[in-house]
């Protein structure tokens, strides 16, 4: 029986998360669930998974939930603030933690995991973009084994050799849909509003993954991601655009073979696939049906994704820059779904930041919040240039 501890069980990945363990009962139980705000929800999750143990980020959201419990006299301890996940993460009980707190508010404790020495099923990729050196020192010397569950990797690592024999890959190709505006033109562009960027044509996710991927801000963290979980250069990774989302992704090997990992998009088989890697549970995802598969590839046109063209330039250079890069885009998408920024102004808010800052890269955690500080406060300066 595997322990689990969901970080983020209240957003997107983290529900889907639950509908996995919920059909795989008798192997995995649901020990711990993190949340940040909403007690109403993670009160209902507590009642229906029996959790052990909640936590939630926000204080008072914690006593709120504390005092749920209490009236209703479920024997669930709850823990409050800002340490709550990273001490329950670490805790010897939990065996698998799922990483599914969006941006780098979810580093803290998939950190604690890594350092714990868990089996950490990866939705957060900015723990690899903004520190993936330091992620993967943690665990090597804890032994912590990481697995990615977003569906690219998920399907790399099921197409990749074992680890010693990765020497036969030539090329990852990470595949793309281009999001809901593929194909606009740059004035189409500068009227887009938060609920069409929200509103992916295949794939149900949260607001801010969603305008990332509109944007290919995405791809090109995901970019970043490969590069640390599976030790092949930049140079060396590749984007297609795919826009039916039946590709995963892809690995080339040396002798000119290609291996591909297709499916429906539905983000309950690389849950399933990684809560039990390399055995295999029922995901309750949709069945895959090839025979009504028809699909293409195209290549990626980089003038109209500005955003992915960015992150591809920092995935070059490293150092900070990918963590300055993600603590811009945080800063800027959130300013586009207040309705505060044009949607094409997110990468101008960016790039500004990139311009400005030049920072050693970091050798520690507290070293990766300050400069996620840093460019939080630049891209924050930004935001006046280009706010309506």
């Amino acid at each position: 029986m595997r322990n689990v501890l969901i970080l983020g069980s209240t957003g997107s990945i983290g529900k889907t998360t639950l509908d996995v363990l919920w059909r795989n009962r008798d192997s995995h139980h649901v020990w711990g669930l993190v949340a940040n705000t909403d007690a109403a929800l993670m009160f209902k999750q507590i009642l229906t998974h029996d959790a052990q143990f909640a936590a939630m980020s926000d204080p008072q959201a914690g006593q709120d939930l504390a005092r749920q419990v209490a009236e209703h006299g479920l024997p669930a301890e709850v823990l409050s603030g800002p340490q709550a996940a990273a001490e329950l993460a670490a805790h010897p009980e939990a065996d698998t933690v799922v990483a599914a707190i969006v941006g780098a508010a979810g580093l803290g404790a998939t950190f604690a995991a890594a350092e714990a020495g868990k089996r950490v099923l990866l939705a957060n990729k900015e723990s690899l973009v903004c520190g993936g050196r330091l992620l993967l020192e943690a665990a090597a010397r804890s032994g912590a084994v990481l697995l990615p569950i977003d569906s690219e990797h998920n399907a790399i690592l099921q197409c990749m050799p074992p680890a010693g024999e990765r020497g036969a890959v030539e090329r990852i190709w990470l595949t793309a849909s281009g999001g809901p505006f593929r194909g606009w033109s740059m004035e189409q562009l500068k009227t887009v509003r938060p609920e069409q960027a929200c509103r992916h044509p295949n794939w149900r996710m949260g607001r801010k993954i969603s305008v990332d991927s509109a944007t290919m801000m995405n791809k090109g963290l995901e970019l970043i991601e490969a590069h640390w979980l599976f030790g092949l250069p930049v140079e060396r990774i590749e984007v297609l655009l795919h826009p039916q989302s039946i590709v995963h992704s892809m690995v080339q090997y040396r002798d000119g073979s290609l291996l591909a990992q297709l499916g429906e998009p539905d983000m309950r088989t690389p849950i399933a696939c990684a809560l039990d890697w390399p055995e295999r549970l029922q995901s309750g995802g949709a069945a895959a049906t090839p025979g009504d598969w028809v699909f293409n590839f195209a290549t990626l046109d980089a003038d109209a994704y500005p955003c992915f063209v960015l992150a591809r330039e920092v995935a070059q250079k490293m150092g900070a820059a990918p963590a300055v890069l993600n603590a811009a885009n945080e800063v800027a998408v959130a300013a586009f779904l207040d309705g505060a920024l044009g949607f094409t102004d997110i990468a101008a808010v960016v790039a500004g930041t990139l311009e400005k800052l030049d920072l050693a890269e970091p050798a520690s955690l507290e070293e990766v919040f300050y400069v996620d500080a840093q460019a939080r406060s630049v891209a924050g300066e930004l935001l006046v240039r280009y706010q309506r």
